[in-house]
């Protein structure tokens, strides 16, 4: 058995391993398209490895050889609608359809030129990395945020265009592709293209898998932060985000501020109107936190009727204000299932990360803003004005609203 012939076999079983490692990734995830067009195309990869193992059977190549053109041709297609489902990106398929149909007849009659002829070999190669770097527009137009192993899944498919367009030469420089298609297995040539093809076939599938599962655990992560009532990060969630804000804010070199909020007299509300009015007024006030909060602000609800946002790049006096003006608003807000002169209000604590401090620090001096906050009658804003010691000695400063 040649070189080429032991790779052929090789690319052919490393093809269903893959193929079979997005099926599981498909099953998984039942409402994900992206890994089953991935399958899909290693299964055609397959079958276009165990086509080409069979040429050499055949006196009459021609229709082998352009059906092992066409297969693959779809499998790089099913590849490319793999990626246009993961980026969010409408999948081409009509001009990639028409592509396969027009390409595949060019194949089939190039193959009356010589058999060494440069137009016969890039007619054959071409069409594959015309492929690639239209998987490698997909990404790119993608409006999803590109991570690292994103944009290194844009070079590699660059790369792997690029080894396309210059197989007709390597195949030149070497010799040639074999005197005939049942010679091509054993031609030095063969052995390159196969070997190439290996390397960037298995590198775009590992990275697509790692994709995926980046993905899968990134939304499994995800759905365990979050708090389904609220819809805001939970406890757990929220303490995650919240650090990595602050030490991003650090970093920066900006402020960055904490409100905690705690619903008042929150357990009357259950008890004089039930659960389900309770969990409308928790559904309100997590809804004002969201359209208040920035896209680089973190919210959560981190106890039953306790709220939190941080918010980096705002200094105490404008996170006093934001706390003020979400006190004001909800107060003056009528709520579902409760009678219509019956608000609902909620107490503030506010603090500002100082210097020496870290995010413990942080949440605990905005709870004890808030439980002074409370203490003045609920319905208010309290702030602290930095650790004790800085300012004073209990750390704590007040400023009235509401009927505080």
């Amino acid at each position: 058995m040649s070189g080429a012939n032991f790779i052929l076999l090789i690319n052919l079983s490393v093809a269903g391993l893959l193929a079979a490692s997005f099926m599981a990734i498909a099953l998984h995830e039942a409402g994900r398209a992206s890994p089953r067009w991935l399958a899909s195309a290693y299964l055609l990869g397959m079958a276009y490895f165990a086509v080409e193992f069979s040429i050499p059977a055949f006196d009459d190549a021609r229709p082998v050889v352009v059906t092992a053109f066409a297969v693959f041709l779809g499998a790089t297609i099913a590849f490319n609608g793999g990626l246009a489902h993961k980026y969010g990106v409408a999948p081409p398929w009509a001009p990639m359809l028409f592509f396969l149909l027009a390409t595949t007849v060019a194949v089939y009659f190039v193959q009356d030129l010589p058999r060494q002829s440069l137009t016969r070999m890039m007619a054959y190669q071409l069409p594959y990395a015309v492929m690639q770097f239209i998987g490698l527009a997909i990404v790119w137009s993608s409006r999803q945020r590109l991570a690292r192993l994103d944009r290194i899944l844009m070079a590699v498919l660059a790369a792997s265009g690029l080894q396309f367009a210059s197989k007709p030469f390597i195949a030149h420089a070497l010799g040639g592709w074999g005197a005939n298609p049942q010679a091509y297995l054993q031609s030095s040539y063969a052995l390159v293209s196969q070997s190439l093809g290996t390397v960037f076939g298995l590198a775009l599938a590992l990275l697509m898998l790692a994709i995926l599962v980046r993905d899968v655990l990134a939304e499994v992560t995800s759905k365990s932060e979050m708090d389904t009532l609220s819809r805001l990060l939970n406890r757990g969630g929220f303490a995650r985000h919240a650090e990595l804000a602050v030490v991003g804010a650090v970093r920066q070199g900006v402020p960055v501020a904490l409100v905690i909020a705690d619903l008042d007299h929150f357990k009357s509300v259950n008890d004089s109107f039930g659960h389900a009015s309770g969990d409308r007024v928790i559904e309100t006030f997590a809804g004002f936190l969201r359209d208040a909060a920035a896209g680089h602000h973190v919210a959560g609800r981190i106890g039953g009727e306790e709220f939190a946002i941080i918010l980096p790049g705002t200094n105490l006096a404008a996170a006093r204000l934001f706390a003020e003006g979400t006190r004001s608003a909800f107060g003056a807000l009528p709520i579902d299932g409760l009678p219509a002169d019956n608000r609902c209000t909620a107490s503030f604590g506010v603090a500002e990360l100082h210097p020496s401090e870290d995010f413990a620090d942080l949440m605990r001096r905005a709870d004890q803003a808030l439980y002074l906050a409370k203490n003045a009658g609920r319905d208010c804003v309290r702030v602290s004005a930095g650790p004790a010691g800085a300012r004073s000695s209990a750390g704590i400063s007040i400023s009235s609203s509401g009927r505080g």
